[in-house]
C-alpha cells in the first residue's frame, strides 16, 4: 500500500485525533522526503502567542515517521518502529503557517535492509526542520528511530 497524504490524514483523523485537531497537515511524501504544515491558531498556542512546543513536535515526528511508515510497508515484512529519543531547538517565534520537512528517506533503506537480514533492531537519527512563511527557521526536531523485524 503506498501512503498518500490523503491516506495519513484520514488516518489521523481516526488514530490521532489530537494531531488533526491542532491542524497538522501532511502536505506530500515520497521515498526521500515528507512535508507536513501546521498553521498557529487560539487552539495550538502557547501564554505568549505561538505554537506550543508540543504541537511542533507532532509536526516534526510525523514528517519522519510517515517515511519510516511508508518505507516499512513497502518491504512487505512485519517491522516494528519507535521514536527511542528526540530533541529539539527553538529560534524564533512560531507564528502564521509553519513548514516542517525531512529530507532523510534514504537513511532509512539501510537499516531497515540491516535489520530484515539480521534480525537485530537499528536506530536512524532523522532531521525535521520548521521554517515560516519567510523560509526563516523557527525549529529543528532530531528524532532517534528504532526498527526491528518482529519474530
Amino acid at each position: 500500500m503506498k501512503l498518500t497524504p490523503s491516506k495519513i490524514n484520514t488516518f489521523n483523523i481516526f488514530k490521532l485525533p489530537a494531531v488533526f485537531l491542532m491542524g497538522v497537515r501532511v502536505k506530500s511524501i515520497n521515498n526521500k522526503a515528507c512535508t507536513v504544515t501546521v498553521k498557529h491558531r487560539w487552539i495550538n498556542q502557547n501564554p505568549f502567542k505561538s505554537l506550543f512546543w508540543a504541537v511542533q513536535g507532532m509536526a516534526a515526528e510525523l514528517t519522519t515517521g510517515a517515511i519510516v511508515m511508508a518505507k516499512i510497508a513497502e518491504s512487505g515484512k512485519n517491522i516494528s518502529m519507535l521514536v527511542t529519543t528526540n530533541n529539539a531547538t527553538f529560534t524564533k517565534k512560531a507564528t502564521g503557517r509553519i513548514t516542517f520537512v525531512c529530507n532523510d528517506g534514504e537513511l532509512i533503506d539501510k537499516a531497515l535492509q540491516k535489520t530484515i537480514e539480521t534480525g537485530e533492531g537499528q536506530t536512524i537519527w532523522m532531521k525535521s526542520i520548521g521554517t515560516n512563511k519567510d523560509g526563516v527557521v523557527v525549529s529543528t526536531f532530531n528524532f532517534e528511530w528504532s526498527v526491528k523485524v518482529k519474530q
